[in-house]
């Protein structure tokens, strides 16, 4: 039974592969999380190709974004306890600010160059 977004779909396409094309296809399914066979081909047959995202890079932002909120946490915390803030604190979230733009800078560089 198909709803009114999903079309039906009779046309039916067959061809052969090796066991090295097919090992090939599943392993590019796998890196895109991709469960169906048909849902895989159809979108590699419109579309043309794939794209596999390296996220190191936003895991790394992803731990500096961690890090600068602790310290607000912390210089937030002090600044109502003690009613000032030390100049090195501040110093030192304005520095790992600047990375998290570098890396945020880096991660959007790469993102434009995929075409």
């Amino acid at each position: 039974m198909t709803t009114d977004k999903e079309p039906l779909r009779s046309i039916k396409f067959h061809f052969r592969a090796t066991e090295d094309e097919a090992a090939e296809i599943r392993k590019r399914m796998e890196e895109m999380c991709v469960i169906s066979l048909g849902a895989y081909l159809r979108k590699m047959a419109i579309d043309g190709y794939h794209i596999t995202l390296d996220m190191v890079d936003i895991r790394e932002m992803i731990t500096l974004l961690r890090r600068v909120g602790l310290n607000v946490n912390q210089i937030a915390k002090r600044a109502n306890e003690t009613r000032s803030i030390y100049a090195s604190d501040v110093d030192d979230l304005r520095q790992q600010y600047d990375e998290l733009w570098e890396s945020a800078r880096k991660i959007l560089e790469r993102l434009a160059k995929v075409k």
